[in-house]
């Protein structure tokens, strides 16, 4: 990012939010879109607690920004962003504020939490200062750079801001301790000159990360800033130092300087004003005694806090007679959508959708499957339902060999006779008379850990067993212990001497087309144990179809990261598969049932073990 060592923030500033703060956020991106930036300042979210994109406007537009759990995992994804402005609790605040300190891409956090115990306060401080780290607060409400990027609720409402002129750069700097006076100052700036050029509310907590004499150093060295106001407070002796600063010619540029909390002299004894940095005490940090010593140095000091706007305005006049100082050519900011109803056709609104899709559009001249027309898909013969499944369900364009698998499955697992309990379960409620749907899903409702949903199972177990290094024995073994059976081993009709043609069909398929066989060799493994218990105890379709998957996606590191792999099995798509290959055969069952007008199915008396004998008639 191009920023100037004097810059904390700029136009193409990316932050981080420490907390989902959502009115926060909305009100930084709602000043993005008035300021006309061309990409949104807010990059993503930090919410342990919570994950996934969160949906947000910009302009009449819905944006998703994604959200992280953890602020290291958040800048893994986003490489440019340099400012944090943490959210956290007092709590919090701490443990959060040091890691972004240690990240080497974060140069500037923001503390909004106030009563951070000061011990700790003092340890991020130091910490920044060894590792060359702007920190601003705790106990603030952040900053602006006009017309640039804004901090959280910094300047208040929109309308607010654009009446303050925030919406585009001036040439004042300003500090000041108090958040609720910035607001206040920047109208006052606003009103008698062409606006501030940044302004930083550095917090009101004893113990300021950075503190008043530091920002107007670092503005003193940019060139676009021609003057600078500063408010400080009763308390401290923060503007003494800015006194120094002036006399030893290092703020060389005309400033306005006011310490409030003149009013402490009228009572008799110890004031504090709000913030934990404001409270009289020695008559050095008194609001007098700073006063007079800024005016000796050479800052322009008010009569009063009433005399400021007078004050500022002389002074910006005089640099714009002096040329020092241009006007600045006022543009209209962009207007932030409201009303739904009257303004819908003015497109100035913004309505939230109510569903994320991210496989396909039908919005255009015609629909498309993730980013490709359908008309592209249907019309090449070698893009089949593999490569259709491939789009909507991975989200990635296969290869030939791995289309023709998936197309595969979906042949191998379509039926397996009337006998089964979803083909069952469809067959009676045909013959009950309910319609194709309801049959279907009478069907797919058995579908589970014993008939079809051990696909998935048979995936976690196998992969997690391999991935452990777990000898084919060992997982044996540990199963055993659980007392759980091994889901893809076992077969009712099946075994090692009447293998499953099927099973046999697809690991040939596996072995001549896949670069990896690591977890079929594995699950293969497995059952050359499970044979010498009983012959029928064979890796079948399920475990088949699992493991072999797995050495699929493994063969395309290109396509499929190892972390993918396993959110995919963890979704449930390996049974989504059997789903979609069994849901032909269901519906095939239906319609035969149909088709000879098979009429309402009894269940054979003979079949049903009786536990209370009937009455007899005789």
């Amino acid at each position: 990012m191009n920023r100037k060592n004097y810059e904390l923030f700029n136009r193409e500033t990316q932050a981080l939010i420490y907390g989902n703060q959502e009115k926060a956020i909305q009100r930084m991106l709602d000043f993005d879109y008035v300021c006309n930036r061309k990409t949104p300042s807010v990059k993503a979210i930090v919410n342990p607690t919570g994950g996934g994109p969160q949906k947000f406007f910009y302009g009449d537009k819905e944006i998703l920004i994604p959200m992280y759990r953890s602020i290291k995992k958040a800048l893994a994804f986003h490489h440019n962003i340099d400012v944090m402005v943490n959210f956290a609790s007092f709590r919090s605040a701490f443990i959060s504020t040091k890691q972004a300190i240690f990240h080497k891409k974060i140069k500037t956090i923001v503390i909004i939490a106030e009563g951070i115990p000061e011990r700790r306060t003092r340890e991020l401080i130091a910490l920044s200062k060894k590792h060359k780290k702007w920190i601003i607060g705790p106990a603030t409400v952040g900053g602006v750079v006009a017309g640039q990027f804004k901090i959280g609720n910094t300047g208040g409402t929109i309308e607010n801001m654009i009446a303050s002129k925030l919406h585009r750069s001036g040439s004042v700097g300003f500090v000041s301790k108090s958040g609720g006076l910035s607001n206040e100052m920047y109208n006052v700036i606003g009103r008698n000159s062409n606006g501030i050029y940044e302004g930083i509310a550095i917090g009101g907590d004893a113990f300021p990360g950075t503190r008043l004499v530091d920002h107007l150093i670092r503005m003193e060295k940019n060139p676009k800033i021609k003057m600078q106001v500063v408010l400080g407070e009763i308390g401290g002796t923060d503007e003494l130092e800015i006194a120094k600063a002036i006399k030893d010619k290092i703020i060389k540029k005309p400033l306005i300087a006011w310490v409030t909390g003149t009013c402490a002299k009228q009572f008799s004894t110890e004031v504090q004003f709000g913030h934990a940095g404001a409270k009289s005490g020695v008559d050095i940090e008194s609001a007098d005694a700073k006063n007079k010593a800024l005016k000796q140095a050479g800052a322009i000091v008010p009569n009063s806090f009433n005399d400021i706007g007078k004050k500022i305005k002389q002074t910006y006049q005089k640099l714009v007679k002096a040329k020092i100082i241009q006007e600045v050519r006022e543009n209209k900011p962009a207007a932030i959508p409201n009303d739904y109803e009257t303004q819908l056709k003015e497109k100035k609104i913004r309505k939230p959708t109510q569903v994320v899709c991210s496989i396909s559009c039908d919005t255009g001249d015609e629909a498309t499957y993730l980013g490709e027309p359908i008309s592209k898909v249907t019309n090449k013969e070698s893009l089949g339902l593999g490569y259709v499944i491939g789009l909507l369900w991975f989200k990635k364009k296969l290869p030939l060999f791995a289309c023709n698998y998936i197309e595969m499955i979906l042949k191998t697992v379509a039926d397996h006779g009337p006998c089964v309990s979803g083909a069952m379960n469809t067959i009676v409620s045909a013959r009950a008379g309910k319609d194709l749907i309801s049959s279907l899903a009478s069907g797919l409702l058995t579908i589970g850990p014993r008939f079809g949903g051990a696909i998935d199972g048979a995936a976690k177990h196998f992969k997690q067993a391999y991935d452990r290094k777990l000898t084919a024995q060992e997982f044996v073994k540990e199963m055993k212990a659980k007392g759980v059976n091994i889901p893809g081993i076992g077969h009712k009709v099946k075994s090692i001497k009447n293998p499953d043609k099927r099973v046999e069909i697809l690991k040939k398929y596996a072995k001549k087309h896949f670069k990896i066989n690591d977890y079929l060799d594995y699950a293969l493994a497995v059952e050359q144990i499970t044979i010498e218990k009983k012959e029928n105890l064979i890796l079948n379709v399920d475990g088949c179809i699992a493991t072999t998957f797995i050495d699929m996606m493994m063969s395309l590191p290109n396509i499929f990261s190892k972390k993918e792999i396993d959110k995919l099995i963890e979704l449930g798509f390996l049974n989504g598969l059997f789903v979609l290959g069994r849901s032909v055969g269901l519906m095939g069952h239906y319609f035969d049932q149909l088709r000879y007008k098979q009429r309402l199915y009894r269940f054979p008396t003979q079949d049903v073990l009786y536990l209370t004998k009937g009455k007899s008639n005789e």
